[in-house]
């Protein structure tokens, strides 16, 4: 008999993992009522990739998400090292877990050059989309 246990991927920032980019950790208390019936799996696409904890903070240049795939657009950190890279090996690596399993939904962190949806897509969330996932950007 099949579940019908909710399965959501969550950026691991959302949920008090010490994976920001600065080693700290900003829990959104308010929005967790939302995973409480189910399962989650959080996850950080720039650690996945390969980038350490704590990091230097980047950003998406000349373009968004789906723009670093194609190769329009790259992520640099602030210190103008091109971690684009690391960034679309993270996102890949997410998208393999998310098919891994029956997600419901993914989390993502607003603001993310990884998984932020407002403004510039991030590349995580842009690979996300790409597949047809159902996308929630957390504050």
């Amino acid at each position: 008999m099949p579940s019908e246990t909710n399965i959501y991927l969550v950026s691991a920032c959302l949920v008090g993992l010490c994976s920001r980019y600065d080693g700290q950790t900003r829990p959104v208390q308010n929005w967790l009522q939302h995973l409480q019936n189910g399962i989650w799996i959080p996850f950080c696409p720039e650690q996945m990739g390969g980038l350490p904890t704590p990091r230097a903070a980047a950003e998406l240049i000349n373009g968004d998400g789906a723009d670093v795939f194609s190769g329009k657009a790259t992520v640099r950190t602030r210190d103008g090292i091109d971690v684009s890279r690391q960034f679309i090996k993270g996102a890949e690596q997410t998208l393999l877990l998310a098919k891994s399993q029956q997600i419901t939904a993914i989390f993502l962190k607003s603001g993310s050059p990884s998984c932020g949806l407002t403004g510039k897509t991030g590349v995580t969330a842009a690979l996300l989309k790409k597949h047809g996932f159902h996308l929630i950007e957390c504050p």
